[in-house]
């Protein structure tokens, strides 16, 4: 038996944008669902919107995403800000999204596409723990904290 775990990330109004950017980032499948194509009447003010979505890409990275009905006003719910001080992360953030890679070199491309618009809170460097980490808000508002894992 095993069990696999897929961060859920909920948006006030731009989850398409968002997964299709993490597709382009990551690559893989992206299926985006409307509340339209479950039934709701196109008419309905938000019946555009994302129900739901999922990046997923034989590299195993896998994110879903959906508009928090009624949202408009776009990024990630629950966000803030994640900002380095006095050698310490400080956040107002409920969470941060983690990836991991065994080579500097894949993660140094995944971390050049997602910086595109993005506010950098560390930059990806060799560090104490690993030959390299990062830390960015993405454009959408949603922290990434970036690694070489350890073999």
């Amino acid at each position: 038996m095993s069990i696999q775990t897929t961060t859920h990330l909920n948006f006030r109004g731009d989850a398409r944008a968002a997964l299709e950017f993490y597709g382009s980032v990551f690559g893989g499948h992206v299926v985006i669902n409307t509340y339209v194509d479950f039934g709701m009447p196109a008419e309905v003010p938000g019946a555009d919107k994302v129900v739901f979505g999922l990046v997923a890409a034989e590299n195993g990275f896998r994110v879903m995403g959906y508009d928090i009905p009624g949202r408009s006003e776009g990024g990630i719910a629950g966000g803030g800000a994640t900002r380095r001080e006095n050698h310490t992360t400080v956040t107002d953030q409920a969470l941060f999204v983690s990836i991991g890679s065994e080579s500097l070199e894949e993660l140094r491309t995944h971390w050049d596409a997602l910086a595109v618009g993005a506010t950098i809170v560390e930059p990806l460097a060799a560090s104490e723990w690993s030959a390299g980490f990062g830390m960015l808000t993405d454009r959408f508002g949603v922290t990434w904290s970036v690694g070489v894992t350890a073999h």
